[in-house]
C-alpha cells in the first residue's frame, strides 16, 4: 500500500515537470517567433527605403555609356557672368503720327471731273489728286472781281474827297461815306480771296473747276470716288499716308509701368514675318488706360531707313529693354523643361568603368566605361543674345560641369529611367 501511493507520488511530479518543460518550450518558440518577425520587418523598411531612395535617384540621374556620349555630342561647361538685358514684353501694331496722316476731302460739293491718281502713288504736298466741277465757283471769281473793280474806283474817290474835306470844300460827311464804302469792297474782296484760295482756285479768270490736292507728302491710300460721281462735302476722297514718321503704339499693363521710361529702347519683329528684328526708342508714354484691359499706350520711334516697307496697322511683338544687368547664365539650349519645372544636368564624376557579371567559365566582355549626370531645378530669367539667366534651387559648386549640349537628350533618357541605353 505504501509502495502504491509512493509510485503515484513519483508520477504526479512527473507530470508537473513535463508540464513545465512545454510551457517553457512554448514560451522560447513564441520568442523565437517574434525575432523572426522584427528581423524580417527591419528587412523589409531597409528595402523599401532603399527601393524608394534608388527610385528617387534614377528619376533625376543619367548614364550614358562612352559610345553614347560621344554620339550625342555632350559639351559642358560652367556657369558664366553675363551681362543680360531684362526685358518687359509687350504687343502693338505699327502707326503714323496723325500729322503724317491725312483724309481729304472737298470744301464744296461737285462732280468728280478728272482722277490723276491710282492707289499706291507716291505725291508731295500741293499735287493735283482730282477735280470737280460747281458753277458756284464762277460766282465766287465774279464776286472777287467785282469787289477789286469797286475797291479802285472807291480809291480814286477816297483820294479825291480826302483833298476837299481837307481844303473845307465839302461836307467831312461826305468824306467819311466814301472811306466806308471803301472798307466795306476791300473787306469783300479779300472774302472772296480767301474762299477761292481755301478752294485752290486762281483769282485769275473764271472756271468751273476746283483742284482736290494733297496737304502733305505721302502715299495714296483708299481712293473713295468714281469719275462722273458727285463729291459731297466732309467726305473723305482720298487717304493719303507718309510712313517716313511711322512709329509704334505698344500695349503695357498696369504692373509694368513703373519700370517704362523715356529714352528706352526695344527690339521688336513683325508678328506674321517674325524673321527680322527691328529696334527702336521710346519717346512717349500715355498718362491714361487706352481700354479695359488696363493697359496703357507706349509710343516707339523707328528709325526712318529700318521703317522702310512698313504700313500702318502692322502686328508687332516687341522687347522692352529695361536694364542691363550682370547675372549667373547659361546658353539657352542648357536649360530644358519638364513639367511645369527646369532642369540643367551637371557631369557628377569622371568616366567610370562598367562593370558586367560573368558567369562560371562565359568569356569575359570588353569594359565599357560610363558617366553619370544629374538633373538640377533651376529658375530661368532672362534670356538675351543666346544666354539664359539661372538661379539654382539648391546650391551647386562654382565649377560644376554643366551640360551646355545634349540637355535634350538627358531629358528624354531621364524620363525613359534613369539609364538610356540604345
Amino acid at each position: 500500500m505504501k509502495n502504491i501511493f509512493i509510485t503515484e507520488n513519483l508520477t504526479a511530479k512527473h507530470a508537473k515537470t513535463k508540464r513545465k518543460v512545454r510551457k517553457g518550450i512554448k514560451l522560447s518558440a513564441l520568442c523565437v517567433t517574434f525575432a523572426l518577425f522584427a528581423v524580417m520587418l527591419t528587412s523589409c523598411n531597409e528595402k523599401k527605403a532603399e527601393e524608394s531612395h534608388e527610385e528617387e535617384k534614377s528619376t533625376t540621374e543619367v548614364v550614358l555609356t562612352t559610345s553614347q556620349y560621344n554620339t550625342v555630342g555632350i559639351e559642358t561647361g560652367i556657369v558664366e557672368d553675363r551681362n543680360l538685358n531684362k526685358i518687359i514684353k509687350a504687343n502693338g501694331y505699327t502707326t503714323v503720327p496723325p500729322q503724317n496722316s491725312a483724309e481729304v476731302s472737298t470744301l464744296i460739293g461737285g462732280t468728280v471731273k478728272d482722277i490723276y491718281v491710282l492707289e499706291g502713288t507716291f505725291v508731295n504736298k500741293g499735287k493735283v489728286l482730282a477735280t470737280i466741277q460747281n458753277l458756284e465757283v464762277i460766282e465766287m471769281q465774279e464776286d472777287y472781281h467785282s469787289a477789286t473793280a469797286n475797291v479802285e474806283y472807291l480809291q480814286l474817290e477816297y483820294n479825291r474827297q480826302k483833298t476837299l474835306s481837307d481844303e473845307n470844300v465839302n461836307p467831312r460827311k461826305t468824306f467819311q461815306e466814301v472811306k466806308a464804302k471803301l472798307a466795306a469792297e476791300r473787306a469783300r474782296a479779300q472774302a472772296a480771296k480767301n474762299k477761292l484760295d481755301a478752294l485752290h482756285v486762281s483769282t485769275k479768270g473764271t472756271t468751273s473747276v476746283v483742284p482736290i490736292v494733297s496737304p502733305i507728302n505721302g502715299y495714296v491710300g483708299k481712293i473713295n470716288i468714281a469719275k462722273g460721281a458727285f463729291a459731297n462735302t466732309g467726305v473723305s476722297l482720298f487717304e493719303v499716308v507718309d510712313n517716313s514718321q511711322m512709329h509704334l503704339d505698344l500695349n503695357v499693363y498696369e504692373k509694368d509701368l513703373g519700370s517704362i521710361s523715356i529714352g528706352q529702347v526695344i527690339d521688336f519683329v513683325l508678328t506674321n514675318q517674325s524673321n527680322k528684328s527691328i529696334k527702336g526708342k521710346i519717346f512717349g508714354v500715355n498718362k491714361s488706360f487706352s481700354n479695359e484691359s488696363k493697359t496703357v499706350a507706349v509710343h516707339a520711334k523707328i528709325d526712318p531707313a529700318d521703317a522702310k516697307g512698313l504700313i500702318p496697322g502692322m502686328y508687332v511683338s516687341a522687347n522692352i529693354n529695361i536694364t542691363n544687368a550682370t547675372v549667373p547664365a547659361l546658353p539657352k539650349d542648357a536649360v530644358v523643361k519638364n513639367a511645369d519645372k527646369y532642369f540643367v544636368f551637371i557631369q557628377e564624376n569622371e568616366k567610370t568603368e562598367k562593370k558586367y557579371d560573368h558567369a562560371a567559365g562565359e568569356k569575359e566582355e570588353v569594359h565599357e566605361q560610363e558617366v553619370h549626370f544629374k538633373a538640377i531645378e533651376v529658375v530661368p530669367g532672362t534670356t538675351d543674345l543666346g544666354f539664359t539667366e539661372v538661379k539654382f534651387v539648391n546650391e551647386v559648386p562654382a565649377n560644376a560641369k554643366i551640360v551646355t549640349k545634349g540637355a535634350f537628350y538627358l531629358l528624354s533618357a531621364m524620363k525613359g529611367g534613369g539609364e538610356h541605353e540604345h
